[in-house]
């Protein structure tokens, strides 16, 4: 056999668990259709925020008389400039990911991939197709499958790349949209509407479900809608769209009761399907889940030595949740005594300014789960860095058990709020309380302080509100 592993997906499952397996001294190939990184790297997580970051400069730049600072004229903008340095960060990653693999003796393969059925039970074979037509037939002793996960399409609609997009599409747009509706409001679609919003879109947001960022807790949804509609976003809840239209000009949303959306452009972001396409030769047959595969407690397959992690397994749909499975699989398959386990504490982050970040329980779920539990909460107006730096607009949301006073949810809006999440999600790790966090003590001025006092406020005993 020429492998000890095969890893299909070079994304953050892939290349992650490729590394790893040959950190444990195995002999690895990651196979990537298109370019190491994956969706996450290249059309995702990274390139949107470098458009975010000039989104955020583009804003500030126009409150700089609140600094005590001023600019001659109106701040002045190259669209696709913007767009290429986003390209150009990509690709930078992009480089060093292949980088890794040469440094990690992890052999890269670009071609699709298609699982061959086994000659006999312990050879698996993947025949890998480049893009010039020729192939070449990969055996090994296991299978890591991480092909992640696609954009989901509007039924009846078609994606021409102009009109109507996806989030893929969009981040090659050259041309700013005069306007545009975006179908789903969920991190992705939040991004996109404030990043095209703080341009000078017209930007409207249909979401089928009661709040925008469904998965948030339900005050910090609400405050991101604020804001959103006082920079002129428009906001849709609990609408769902009945008719759609793609004409010469441009697209025609028919909502229910009757009411006509138009724009340049729709982007659709009505959430992501597993990306199995292709990937099963004759013969090859995986149990799958609504769509997604289906594995074990150890990330097994229903054919013994194939694995799979990341998006393609199903929610959530996180590159760091990704990660940290294959790593799981990974070290399962090759460490003796390794017993891997399923992701259950995770951040949730949405990169729009506020920003938005969140780990376990929110108060509804805590509600709904019959948990006994009170609140705390501190202000980003009550913050003294908050405030130096022109950032009062947010606010840290703890939910705390009782009657130990362990964290079980936390729920942040306001400046690098991703930033924050980290401290509570090592606090949920450890089963740490109000009284541990409490009694840590924060660097003054910082935002960190904020988690101080959300703790103190649970207690009722804060100092600065």
């Amino acid at each position: 056999m020429d492998y000890d592993l095969i890893v299909i997906g070079g994304g953050p499952a892939g290349y992650v668990g490729a590394i790893r397996a040959a950190q444990l001294g195995k002999k690895v190939v990651c196979v990537e259709m298109e370019r190491a990184g994956g969706t996450c790297l290249n059309w995702g997580c990274i390139p949107t925020k470098a458009l975010l970051k000039s989104a955020e400069i583009k804003q500030l730049l126009g409150h700089v008389a609140d600094y005590g600072l001023s600019i001659e004229g109106d701040v002045k903008f190259d669209f696709a400039k913007i767009m290429g340095r986003s390209r150009t960060v990509s690709d930078t990653m992009a480089k060093g990911i292949e980088y890794l693999f040469k440094s990690k003796k992890v052999d890269y393969v670009v071609g699709k991939a298609q699982i061959q059925s086994p000659a006999d039970a312990g050879i698996k074979k993947v025949v890998v197709t480049g893009a010039d037509g020729k192939t070449q037939t990969l055996t090994g002793k296991a299978i890591l499958i991480a092909t992640g996960a696609k954009p989901r399409k509007l039924p009846g609609v078609e994606v021409d790349g102009v009109k109507v997009m996806t989030s893929r599409e969009a981040l090659a747009t050259k041309t700013l949209p005069k306007s545009i509706i975006i179908l789903g409001a969920g991190a992705i679609g939040c991004e996109f509407a404030y990043f095209f919003n703080a341009f000078g879109a017209k930007v409207t947001i249909i979401e089928m479900l009661p709040q925008i960022l469904p998965v948030e807790d339900a005050e910090v949804a609400e405050l991101l809608k604020k804001t959103f509609i006082k920079n002129g976003i428009e906001i849709l809840v609990d609408t769902k769209v009945e008719k759609t239209e793609v004409g010469a000009k441009g697209v025609k949303l028919t909502v229910a009761g009757g009411k006509v959306l138009e724009a340049d452009h729709l982007l659709v972001s009505i959430g992501i399907e597993a990306n199995l396409d292709g990937l099963l030769g004759a013969g090859v047959k995986l149990d799958v889940d609504r769509g997604y595969l289906k594995t074990n407690d150890r990330y097994e397959t229903s054919i013994k030595g194939i694995y799979g992690a990341g998006d393609i397994i199903g929610p959530p749909w996180l590159a760091h949740v990704a990660s940290h499975e294959a790593v799981e699989a990974v070290e399962g398959l090759f460490v003796p005594g390794k017993k891997p386990h399923k992701v259950t504490n995770f951040p949730g982050c949405t990169y729009c300014q506020p920003q938005v970040a969140s780990i376990g329980v929110t108060e509804k779920k805590a509600k709904e789960q019959g948990l006994k539990f009170k609140v705390g909460k501190f202000p980003y107006r009550a913050s003294g860095k908050a405030v130096a730096a022109g950032d009062p607009e947010g606010f840290v949301k703890l939910i705390i058990g009782e009657p130990h006073g362990e964290i079980l949810g936390a729920h942040i809006i306001g400046a690098d709020a991703t930033e924050l999440i980290a401290e509570l999600g090592l606090a949920i790790t450890l089963e740490a309380t109000t009284d541990e966090l409490s009694s840590t003590i924060h660097a003054h001025p910082t935002l960190s302080e904020m988690v101080h006092e959300a703790g103190l406020a649970a207690e009722g005993k804060p100092i600065h509100i």
